[in-house]
C-alpha cells in the first residue's frame, strides 16, 4: 500500500470567504467615495496621473479600477537577505517569521526593573541579544535612543543594527531626510544599490494616520522603498473606539481601505517593487482610556486581515507576542503566548512585538528571551505531525520486552530533536527537589541570568573594518549635520577590529 501523506498545517481563519468578500468590496467602496487623504504632493501627481480624482483640501477618491490593477502589480513571494547577502526569510504563504517590537522609547532596566530611557549601550545590547536568539528570524531597530538628537534616530537605530547582528532589520524612517542616509548605510553594507535591490536585508515600516490619512513623512517613505526596491511594510493601526469604528468588521473594512490605499500609492512609485500588508491594531479599554495592543480583539483583528492578505496574495504583518503589562508576570505570559499562537496559526508572514511591554512603548531583554521560547514553540505547532516512515510507530513492533527500546532506538536518536522541542533555561522542567535545591527560580530569575551570560559571551559575526569604517563616517558626517561632533563613546567599543 502506498503511503499517504497524511500531515496537515493546523490554519485559523476567522472570516468566510462570502464575509471576506464583503468586507473587501465595502473598502473598495470606501475609497472610491469617501477617499484618503494624502499629504504628498508627488504621490497626489501620481494618483492624479493614474485617474484619481483629488479635491482642493487633498482627499484622493480612488477608482476601484485602479486599485486592483495596483493589487496584482505587488509581488509574491517576498525574499529578505541578512547583512552577508543570504536568504534569511522567505515572505509567502503560510510562512511565519518572528522579530522584536519596534521603536520602543523606554527600556525595562534590567539592573533596577525600571523603565528609563534607552542608550546608545542598551541598542548595542539589544542588537546582540537578537543576534543570539535562534527564533528570530530578524532584528528590529527596536528601541530609540535618547543620547542621539531626535533627528538622527532612525538613521541611528539602523547603525547600530548593521554593527550589532548579521540579521536582515526590521525598521523606519522618522524624517522624510532619513531614508536617503539608511539606504546609504544599506549599500555600504551590500555592495551597491544594485546589490542591495537584488538582495534586500531591511524591511521599512509604513503607518498610515487612522482614519484613512497618510502624512507627508509616511507617504515619501512609500515612494522611496518602492523606488529603492526595498520591501515596505504597511502598518494600519485602527483602534477600536477611537480611532476606528468599534466594531471588528467596521475596523477591518477601514484596515483594508489604508492598506489598499498604501498599496496603490506604493505601486505607483514603481510598479512591482516589494510591499507587506500588515498593521498594528488595538482596542480602547473603556476602565482606563489606554489602547489595549495586546487584547484578544486586536488579534482577532490581526488574524483577519491576514486572511484579507493572503486574499490579495500580498505577504502578511502583524504585531503580535507582546503585552500591554508594565513589568514580567503571568499578563505578559498570557498575552504575548496567545498572540504569538494566534499569529502562527493566522499564517501571519512577519510577525513583530516581542520583548514589548506598556502599549508598544517599552522593550525588556528579559521578556524578550522568555518571548524566544514562546515563538519556538509555535514554530514547532505549525509544523504539524509529520508521517515520517511506512509504519508510523516502527519501534512498536520490535521487542518489546526491552524497557529500554524506545530510549535507544535509531529513530529516536533520528528524529528526538524534530519531534521535542529543547527550551532553554528559561523553560524550567526540573523535578522541585533539584529546583528547590538551585534557588527556587522562576521564569524571570532564569531569563534575567540568560541575558546577562549571552552578553557576556555572545559575540555577533564582525563586519569587515573596511564596512565597518564606511557605515561610522555615514554616520557621523550625518551626525555632524546635526549639531552632534562626536557618536556616543559606548561605540569605541561596539566591535572588534
Amino acid at each position: 500500500m502506498l503511503r499517504e501523506n497524511v500531515q496537515k498545517r493546523p490554519l485559523l481563519e476567522m472570516l468566510s470567504q462570502t464575509f471576506l468578500e464583503r468586507i473587501v468590496a465595502e473598502a473598495i467602496e470606501v475609497l472610491s467615495k469617501v477617499g484618503v487623504f494624502v499629504e504628498n504632493k508627488e504621490a497626489l501627481t501620481l494618483l492624479g496621473d493614474a485617474g484619481a480624482r483629488i479635491d482642493q483640501n487633498r482627499r484622493v477618491l480612488l477608482p476601484e479600477d485602479l486599485v486592483w490593477r495596483c493589487v496584482r502589480s505587488a509581488p509574491s513571494p517576498i525574499q529578505i537577505f541578512d547583512r552577508q547577502g543570504e536568504p534569511s526569510m522567505l515572505l509567502e504563504g503560510l510562512n511565519v517569521h518572528f522579530d522584536p517590537g519596534s521603536a520602543a522609547l523606554k527600556i525595562l532596566d534590567r539592573r533596577t526593573g525600571e523603565a528609563r530611557a534607552p542608550q546608545t549601550e542598551d541598542l548595542l545590547a539589544f542588537a546582540r541579544l537578537t543576534d543570539a536568539l535562534a527564533h528570530y528570524d530578524a532584528q528590529s531597530t527596536g528601541i530609540v535612543p535618547a543620547d542621539v538628537p531626535e533627528q538622527i534616530a532612525d538613521r541611528y537605530r539602523l547603525f547600530i543594527a548593521l554593527l550589532g547582528s548579521r540579521k536582515p532589520v526590521v525598521t523606519g524612517t522618522f524624517t522624510v531626510e532619513g531614508f536617503a542616509v539608511m539606504k546609504e548605510m544599506l549599500c555600504a553594507v551590500a555592495g551597491d544599490e544594485t546589490k542591495l535591490r537584488a538582495r534586500p536585508m531591511a524591511i521599512f515600516d509604513a503607518c498610515p494616520s487612522p482614519p484613512l490619512k497618510w502624512s507627508n513623512l509616511t507617504t515619501q517613505s512609500l515612494i522611496d522603498c518602492a523606488r529603492s526596491g526595498l520591501p515596505a511594510e504597511l502598518v494600519s493601526m485602527p483602534l477600536l473606539g477611537a480611532t476606528a469604528p468599534v466594531s471588528m468588521a467596521g475596523a477591518l473594512v477601514q484596515h483594508t481601505a489604508e492598506n489598499l490605499s498604501g498599496v496603490t500609492i506604493h505601486q505607483l512609485a514603481r510598479p512591482g517593487s516589494p510591499i507587506i500588508y500588515g498593521g498594528s491594531p488595538g482596542a480602547v479599554d473603556m476602565r482606563s482610556g489606554t489602547i489595549a495592543m495586546g487584547s484578544i480583539e486586536a488579534m482577532m483583528l490581526i488574524s483577519s486581515y491576514a486572511q484579507i492578505g493572503r486574499f490579495f496574495e500580498l505577504p502578511t504583518h502583524g504585531y503580535l507576542c507582546m503585552s500591554d503589562t508594565k513589568a514580567i508576570d503571568a499578563q505578559a505570559g498570557l498575552e504575548s503566548g496567545m498572540g504569538a499562537m494566534m499569529a502562527a496559526l493566522s499564517g501571519v508572514n512577519v510577525v513583530s512585538g516581542a520583548g514589548m511591554l506598556e502599549f508598544e512603548n517599552c522593550q525588556s531583554f528579559e521578556k524578550l528571551v522568555i518571548d524566544n521560547e514562546i515563538c519556538g514553540m509555535t514554530k514547532r505547532l505549525v509544523k504539524g505531525i509529520i508521517s515520517r516512515e511506512e509504519k508510523l510507530a516502527e519501534d512498536l513492533f520490535g521487542d518489546l520486552a526491552d524497557g529500554q527500546l524506545f530510549l535507544t532506538s535509531p529513530r529516536t536518536l533520528a528524529y528526538m530533536r524534530e519531534e521535542i522541542t529543547s527550551p532553554s533555561s528559561v523553560i524550567d522542567r526540573q523535578p522541585r527537589e533539584l529546583w528547590q535545591t538551585k534557588g527556587s527560580k522562576g521564569a524571570l530569575q532564569h531569563a534575567h541570568e540568560l541575558v546577562n551570560g549571552l552578553l557576556g559571551t555572545h559575540k555577533p559575526e564582525t563586519l569587515p573594518e573596511g564596512i565597518r569604517a564606511e557605515l561610522v563616517r555615514i554616520m557621523t558626517a550625518d551626525a555632524r549635520r546635526h549639531g552632534m561632533d562626536r557618536l556616543p563613546a559606548a561605540l569605541e567599543n561596539a566591535q572588534p577590529r
